[in-house]
């Protein structure tokens, strides 16, 4: 039998402006800017790492900023909601630090015995802390501006929105290795590995949504990990098994990736956990300047000029 994947690997989303992405995620949530390269598919492009102090799988989100591109719309056959781990003593620590960087920020609730702070960024991107249980084994970037006892421990989980839950469930379920283990009126909770934080799949379940629009604001795609190529090589035929269109193996540099779409229509990924952010810059120096795959550097000159430029966040020495 197939291993299932291992839980969330990363997120990746469509945001607008650069910079102000930057400040955002660095400035306001204290995560470390792990990789500042460009888009493979398209070098005119950034793509943004934020992670933990190296990146580790289950931590990472990143963004391919379109500046002038319309907002999305969020709606069914989409991740509609990316949520983060903290401890739950640290959830008034984080209704304050967002409202006083003028962020709205809804009433804290409870889900799944959990409490909940959603918020959004400034393109509209839906994100939530929730506070978390044993999660004080995982590491946390401690060079930002946010106290270690309150920063952010990875991903805690990742919602999607779709018509028929059934379609989407077989997928998690029959084909990655999931298990349902949760349900609370209209959203089922499915877990991965180990379960707890960072393997945590929620789908909401709502049959007459309207369809979703991907564009600044919205979430591109959503990562499950692999150990490595093999692991990866067993999933993809799982996938292949399952009827679903699933691509070759594609070198992202930092992990080996395949992509394929869930019959209600969102984009999954599943990365490997190797070989990592650390392959071409040191751990002290990760997010220090642009990097470039073995394949685009010849092209660093022309590449670095049709880029935006952007000032990179300094590290607060604890």
């Amino acid at each position: 039998m197939v291993k299932g994947v291992l839980g969330l690997h990363h997120v990746t989303a469509i945001s607008s402006d650069p910079q102000k992405t930057l400040d955002f995620y660095t400035k306001i949530l204290g995560l470390r800017l792990i990789k500042l390269t460009v888009n493979y598919d398209d070098p005119s492009t950034y793509h943004v790492y934020f992670g933990d102090e190296i990146g580790h799988p289950g931590t990472v989100l990143t963004f391919f900023p379109w500046p002038g591109q319309p907002r999305g719309r969020k709606g069914a056959g989409q991740a509609t909601t990316t949520s983060f781990s903290v401890t739950p003593e640290s959830i008034t620590y984080w209704q304050e630090q967002l409202t006083s960087n003028a962020i709205s920020v809804e009433s804290p609730r409870r889900r799944f015995d959990e409490t909940v702070l959603s918020f959004q960024d400034y393109d509209g991107q839906s994100l939530e802390l929730v506070g978390s249980r044993k999660i004080e084994d995982r590491t946390v970037w401690t060079h930002g501006p946010v106290p270690k006892e309150h920063a952010i421990r990875g991903f805690h989980s990742i919602t999607l929105l779709e018509e028929v839950l059934e379609r989407t469930e077989s997928v998690l379920v029959d084909t990655l290795g999931f298990r349902q283990v949760r349900e609370e009126e209209d959203r089922f909770r499915y877990e991965a590995g180990k379960g707890a934080a960072g393997t945590i799949v929620d789908v909401v379940s709502r049959p007459k949504a309207q369809r979703g629009f991907v564009s600044v604001g919205i979430v591109h795609h959503v990562a499950f990990r692999a150990s490595d190529d093999e692991h990866q090589k067993d999933l993809r035929q799982e996938i292949l098994k399952a009827g679903l269109n699933v691509t070759p193996v594609i070198n992202r540099n930092y992990f080996h990736s395949i992509y394929f779409r869930e019959h209600g229509g969102v984009l999954f990924e599943v990365a490997t956990d190797q070989p990592g952010f650390a392959i071409d810059e040191s751990p002290e120096q990760l997010g220090t300047r642009l990097a470039l795959p073995p394949w685009l550097e010849n092209s660093r000159t022309k590449i670095g000029k049709n880029l935006p430029p952007i000032n990179l966040p300094k590290r607060v020495v604890a």
